[in-house]
Parts: structure tokens; sequence; C-alpha cells
């Protein structure tokens, strides 16, 4: 960041971004009663317990604690810092973001930031550039056409911002000096490229149909150019290298215009190529996505999961794409996502599909008729084997059982085994004892590994069994959360440490800080600045129990006196234990004294603190 972002600013972020939209984007929701439940995406699980309140604007997982605003969710799901989750959900609502310069933050912060949207700029400047060269003049009318015949149609090409790049060698590059931006910084962004020989500037992409990569936003931050004419040795497609604002390993082209048909249909089309999903699109398939040149990541996997739990793949039909299907599908299965695998035949990809048989044949024919995860993988393994040969028919049966052994229901198995039987003359009964085994040796194995996973220690304060002074603890908190005054009661009175817990107590020690600068109550604004998960769970825990303002004082009151209580039952303990100490080193005067302490404490206990 190269400055702060005042107050007033980060209010209208936050009263603009609803976390209901914010959260669908990434993951999908379905609403019951008033709130909304999904699978939470910070801990595996197959029942949804993470719910999202639009009436609060708080999300909340009953399942790990998780919990927070609509901001603290995109610093927690995209691993970005509080400046940087504001940045994107102010680029998301179209709210221009007033900066107040800071000495106080690190130059290299400043100029990295700084950096990276002048990349961005420059990317949006060259897209329209490109774009406007392709409509509007003669230069890009070979290109225009070429796109036409392909079956490209003009609103396709206008939604997508396709354009055309000179063939000259800087006419990219000279504009963007006159505009005044750093070369260094653009060659660095993957628009130009220096020369070693003087150090002068020319245009990465020349003489191509240029395609704008977008990131989940839909802000342009990488091109795909296509040769117009491929006779000659220049590759046929030349994309933009790694930058700082462009990672293959993260990017699922078409991401931001198919999330909404993702959202709707609960299914992804997983495609290879960005201009298979633009193929798709004409055949009216809209929730397709692709990688970037780059096979399925669990970056990739990751936002996937996200938004769905089906995945169709639909990969090139040749062998590399059949061996990059099976890697994907693979990979999805292992993250538990129901994952089917549409095939194209004669060695086609899906672009050279759909112009060859037509675009109703793709969507009937393809993408409505996959094949199942464990089907596809017996595809897979049948290929090249020779069933006259011993070898291949054990080899086979091996690959298929060992697809079979994980997460696969009992009909499922019967229906395969039966299959594989029928396929290689082997019986039933000898392919299931097989599988029998295969399944055993793989819960050994699981067990194996997991008697070495040692259980985090902040895992094991999380599952510590609550009792009636947590909840005490809890509620005091969320009275303090809604009232400064409660704060400032507590400290008045001398309490300094009113919590027993540690991690309620450090809590406090934040809150107090945050009243410091801020003099008012906004548990939204707490928890943004709390830079602590496991804290933040505690906040929002908090936040959300009912209070009863009718009786607070009362309900504060109770609260105080049973952390006493167990404050002293704990110093009784310890008593106890020094009691015990002092009678073994035959120091009776002191095991007295304390004896008398314990009786002191005990009757306070039984006076009600």
């Amino acid at each position: 960041m190269a400055g702060k972002i005042p107050e007033h600013v980060i209010e209208q972020i936050r009263s603009q971004s609803d976390i209901v939209d914010v959260i669908s984007d990434y993951m999908q929701l379905t609403k019951k009663g008033r709130n909304y439940f999904g699978l939470c995406p910070f801990h595996g699980e197959q029942t949804p317990s993470f719910s999202v309140s639009t009436d609060k604007q708080i999300f909340h997982c009953f399942g790990c604690g998780a919990g927070g605003n609509a901001i603290t969710f995109v610093m927690d799901i995209e691993q970005l810092s509080f400046p940087d989750a504001l940045i994107k959900l102010s680029q998301r609502a179209g709210i221009p973001l007033e900066m107040e310069l800071s000495t106080e933050q690190t130059m290299s912060n400043s100029t990295v930031s700084k950096k990276e949207q002048q990349m961005r700029e420059a990317h949006n400047f060259a897209v329209e550039f490109y774009h406007h060269i392709l409509i509007n003049t003669e230069d890009g009318e070979p290109a225009l056409n070429y796109l036409l015949e392909r079956g490209f149609t003009q609103e396709q090409i206008e939604t997508h911002q396709i354009g055309w790049a000179l063939p000259n060698w800087d006419t990219l590059s000279k504009l963007l000096e006159r505009k005044g931006y750093d070369l260094t910084e653009m060659a660095e962004s993957g628009l130009i490229i220096q020369k070693e020989s003087d150090g002068s500037y020319f245009d990465r992409f020349r003489g191509r149909i240029m395609f704008p990569i977008r990131d989940e936003n839909g802000k342009p931050i990488a091109f795909s150019g296509r040769i117009l004419n491929t006779d000659g040795e220049d590759a046929k497609y030349l994309n933009s290298p790694e930058t700082p604002i462009f990672h293959k390993s993260q990017v699922l082209y078409n991401l931001d215009k198919a999330r909404a048909s993702i959202r709707k249909v609960r299914q992804v089309i997983l495609m290879e190529g960005f201009i298979d999903v633009l193929a798709a699109n004409r055949a009216g398939i809209f929730n397709a996505v692709a990688t970037m040149g780059t096979s399925l990541t669990p970056q990739h996997i990751t936002k996937l999961k996200r938004l769905v739990q089906q995945v169709t793949v639909c990969y090139d039909g040749d062998n590399a794409g059949f061996e990059a299907a099976k890697r994907a599908a693979q990979m999805l299965h292992e993250e538990q996502i129901k994952v089917e695998v549409a095939v194209i035949p004669d060695k086609l990809d899906p672009d050279d599909y759909i112009r060859t048989h037509g675009q109703e044949a793709f969507k009937n024919q393809i993408i409505e008729k996959p094949h199942a995860y464990i089907a596809f993988m017996m595809m897979h393994a049948k290929r090249g084997k020779n069933f006259q040969f011993e070898n291949d028919t054990l080899q086979y049966i091996q690959e298929v059982l060992e697809t079979l052994k994980n997460n696969t229901s009992p009909i499922e198995r019967d229906l395969y085994i039966r299959q594989l039987s029928n396929e290689t003359n082997i019986s039933q009964e000898a392919i299931s004892t097989q599988l029998r085994k295969i399944a055993a040796d793989n819960v050994k194995e699981k067990k194996r590994e997991q008697s070495t996973v040692n259980v985090p220690s902040t895992q094991m304060q999380r599952d510590r069994k609550k009792d009636a002074t947590d909840r005490a603890e809890s509620i005091l908190l969320a009275y303090m959360l809604h009232d400064v005054n409660i704060v400032n009661k507590v400290l008045r009175e001398g309490n300094n440490e009113p919590f027993i817990h540690e991690e309620y107590l450090s809590v406090f020690v934040r809150l107090i800080g945050f009243y410091e600068e801020y003099e008012m109550a906004d548990f939204h604004r707490f928890v943004e600045v709390l830079n602590d998960n496991d804290l933040r769970k505690i906040v929002m825990d908090a936040a959300l129990l009912e209070r009863d303002p009718d009786n607070g004082e009362a309900e504060i009151n109770d609260c105080l006196k049973q952390i006493e209580k167990r404050r002293l039952e704990l110093k009784i303990e310890e008593l106890k234990h020094k009691q015990k100490e002092a009678e073994k080193m035959h120091e009776h005067r002191r095991a007295l004294e304390i004896a008398q302490q314990i009786i002191e404490l005990s009757r306070r206990i039984k006076m009600g603190v």
C-alpha cells in the first residue's frame, strides 16, 4: 500500500460488499431459512456447517470456528493483508480508493504496490488499444475476418475484447512511454521486452490476434496472442510470461464470466485452452473455464472446490490430452469432488470437434454424455492392452482395483467387478478377494500415517472442553465488543485481568488498544485489525452470542462472579499443592497458614464471591 485508506472509505467498502455476494464468488451457498449455508472452505467437511448471515453481515463455521465479515473472509481465503483485501473489494465494488500518504510505511511495500497497479493499468490500456485496432482500423480487418470465418460472433469479440497487435516492432512500447509508464516496469509486466544490445524496448506481441486473460474480478493481467499466418517459424500461440500480476498456476481463464453460470448449474466444465472455452461459449455452454498453458494445480482445484462439487473434464482427444485428463480427474477425485470426463473422439480438440461436427453435437454427444470417473479410469487402463496376454490382463485388473479401493459405494464396486469379470474372464469372487486385500492394505497404511501425526497444540487448546467459565468469559466479551463502557467500567474497578483463559485475556488486551484508537464499539472493524485467526474465532463466537439487553448489568455481574469463582478455585488448587509440599517438608506452621488461606477462599466462594 502506498498509503493509509481512510476510515470512511473502509466503511463504504464494507457497506457495499454484501457478504453473501462476496462469499458466493468463492464457494457455493444455499439459503436455509434466514441464513445461507455451504461447505466450509477452511477445513474439509461433508456436511455444510458454514453459515452466512445477511442480517449481521458475518460468517461463522460451526465446525472449525472460523468467522468474520466480508473483508476478513477475503483476507483468509486469499491469504491477503487487510489493505490488499480492501483493494480487491474496492475494485469489485467499483469504489475509487483515496490514499493518505504515510511515512511510517516502508518504501519497498509502497513501491511493489504502485508497480503492480501500474502494470494492471497498462494491461487495461493495451486491451483497449488492441481491441480498437481490430474493430475500427483497416489494419485489423484481416484478423477480424479470420475470427468471423472461424465462427467467432461479433458479440463474443466485443464481450471478450479480442484485439489485434500490429506487426510493427515498437507500437505499444512508444505509446506506453508517451503515457508516462516506466518501461522497465512494463518489461517486467510482460507487455514489452528490453534488448540486451542497446537497452531499447520492443513489443512482445506483434502481428497476433490478442486474447486478454483476466483475473477473477475481470481485470486483464496477461495475454495470449495467436499468429494469423501459421506458415512461418513463429509459434502458433504466444503467452505472457509469469509476472507479479500473472501466475499461471492460479489463473482459470473465463472464471470471471463463467461464475454466474457455474453457480446456476452447480457444475463447471474444465478445458485445456481458452480457444476451447470460447468455442464452448458459442455452443451455448457458459460454465466452462480453462487452465492457462499449464497442468491442473492444487490452486486451481481450491478455486473450483469453493464453487462446485462437480467438475466435467473436457480435454483434447489425443494421447497427451487423455493422459492430462487422467491426472486432472485423479486430483479432483482425491479432493472428493465428483468428477466426470467428456471424451473427444478422433483425437480432436473441442474447438476442432465443434467446427467439424457442429455445436449441437458437441453439447448433446460430448458434454451431456460424460463418462463417470471409474468408467473413464477403466477406459484409460484398457488402452494399449491385449487380454490375450496374461500380464496385460493382470495389470488391467490391478489398475482398476486401485481405483475402486477408495470412495466407492457397494453398488459401484459390484457393477465394475462384474464388468471386469466379463472383460477378462476372471471370476467375480477372485476379483472381489483381491479388492478386499488391497483395501485392507490401504487401511493399514493410513493408520500408520495417522499414528505419526501429532495434534498441534493450538488445536488441542481449541478442543478444550468448554465449561461454565468459558461461557461466562464469552458472554462478558460479547458485551465488551458492543459497548466500550463495559471495558472502561471493568478497568475503573481495578480489574485489569477480568479473564482467566489466556486466549480471552489476549483478546481483551487488544480490545483495550482498539478502543484507545477508535473510541467506539465496532466488532467488524476489530476483527479486521486482528492478525491472529484463533483470536478472531473467539471474537466471532462472542459476537454471535445472544445477549439480554434488558438485564445486561445483572448478566455482566453474573459473568464476573463466575470468572472470579473459578479464579478462586484455581487458587485453592494451587494452595492445596503447596500445603502438601509443606507437610512433606514438616513445615507445620506454613502448612497451617496455607490451610487458613484455603478456608478463607472457600468461604468467599460459598458467600457468592
